[in-house]
């Protein structure tokens, strides 16, 4: 199986336009680069975690499946167990089912569609346990790769039917199975029992004997300034529709803990936004600029990709204004599985992907630690991860 190792040493080639394919529900960004003459980013791994190959979530809004359901079979290895890919649409499709009855239950007032956070794979495992990849594909119709806009069309046009109570004001106990008959349809029906490695399982059993996390073990941090400091309060972004909590901290305490529970063995589960023009999937990077996105030219744009420059320090207002302002948002979810330098000594996030192997760092991307912490909107980390200290703050 292979592991998330990248080339020791790369030379990223720059492409006039970077494609952005299905990143969080209906949000989709087009990101434009312009030409250059040269490129010059080289980097070099400090460390890796064990993880498994990079996938392809195709024309779904599953990334927060995908990268959360990688860091989980990370976390696998990381205990011993073994190398096994998990079923990321069987996590989604729980997750639909249950996001149905708190929309309807919300009559209406609540987000739905292909997105999620990590919290809902974690949720999800520890109420309906979790199967293989070859136990659900979710490839019902004889496509390839997943496909969900038509599917979550038709299931948003029946929520919105169902919560207008067309029965007289109230609701028939059937309606669920009319949404889950539409998810059938398209995903294939849940196997209640399958077998694996020659044994029979149950989701839940499959869950417990061999993938053996405890749900217990993962904590979620987000960072704003408008709630105390390491406490926990309600992730405002629209894909929570489970309205979960998360653990805030100060902005510096973000790439603390990522750094600390790499260098421990442990991969992150990141969220944020990818819309930034230095932002580049593609070329397999993602900086900040010195300059707001909005002020760069056009000559700007040309040299972006030339090589490593220099990044403002993220400052907590700075997090702040483009979170208030929209300039941050819940876009993307993605895993973390290493640490890498550039030629100058600084040090990026080698991050894993879920749109395939097409790009010039074979699915992969190096994040720079600024980015990184600019713009998470939330990560989820194994709590043995986190800095002692930070867990007494957190009175843990």
């Amino acid at each position: 199986m292979r592991t998330s190792q990248l080339p020791l040493a790369t030379a990223i080639a720059l492409s006039l336009v970077v494609p952005f394919a299905n990143a969080q529900d209906d949000l989709i960004k087009k990101i434009s680069l312009n030409s250059a003459d040269s490129t010059g980013f080289r980097f070099t791994q400090v460390l890796t975690t064990p993880g498994t190959p990079v996938e392809d979530q195709g024309s779904s809004g599953t990334c927060w499946s995908y990268s959360t359901g990688s860091f989980l079979e990370s976390e696998m290895i990381k205990k011993g167990g073994p190398a096994v890919p998990l079923s990321k649409i069987y996590i989604a499709r729980r997750s639909y089912e249950d996001k149905a009855r708190s929309y309807v239950r919300m009559h209406g007032s609540l987000n739905y569609g292909d997105g999620g956070i990590a919290h809902d794979v974690v949720n999800m495992y520890a109420k309906y346990g979790i199967v293989p990849y070859e136990a659900y594909t979710g490839l019902n119709f004889g496509n390839k790769k997943n496909q969900s806009g038509e599917m979550q069309e038709v299931i948003k046009a029946m929520l919105d039917a169902i919560i207008k109570a067309p029965n007289k004001g109230t609701l028939t106990p059937v309606w669920p199975e009319a949404v889950n008959a539409v998810l059938d349809t398209y995903l294939g029906e849940v196997p209640e029992e399958f077998t694996y490695n020659g044994k029979s399982y149950t989701p839940q059993t499959f869950a417990s004997e061999v993938v053996k996390l405890d749900p217990k073990d993962y904590l979620e941090f987000q960072s704003v300034m408008d709630v105390p400091y390491y406490e926990r309060s309600t992730l405002m972004v629209p894909d929570n529709w489970a309205l979960a909590q998360a653990w805030n901290v100060p902005v510096e305490d973000i790439t603390t803990i990522i750094d600390n529970a790499l260098k421990d063995g442990y991969s992150v589960a990141w969220g944020g936004d990818v819309s930034e023009p230095s932002f580049s999937w593609r070329n397999g990077v993602a900086f900040v600029t010195m300059k707001p996105a909005a002020e760069l030219t056009k000559e700007d744009k040309a040299k972006l990709f030339n090589g490593p420059q220099p990044e403002p320090v993220i400052t907590a207002e700075m997090r702040q204004s483009a979170f208030d302002d929209f300039s941050t948002t819940d876009d993307h979810g993605m895993h973390i599985t290493g640490i890498a330098k550039d030629q100058n000594g600084a040090e990026w996030y080698i991050v894993k992907n879920s749109w395939g192997t097409s790009n010039d760092q074979k699915g992969y991307l190096y994040m720079s630690k600024p980015y990184a912490a600019y713009k998470m909107t939330a990560f989820m980390v194994n709590k043995k991860g986190v800095p002692g200290g930070l867990l007494k703050k957190m009175g843990m």
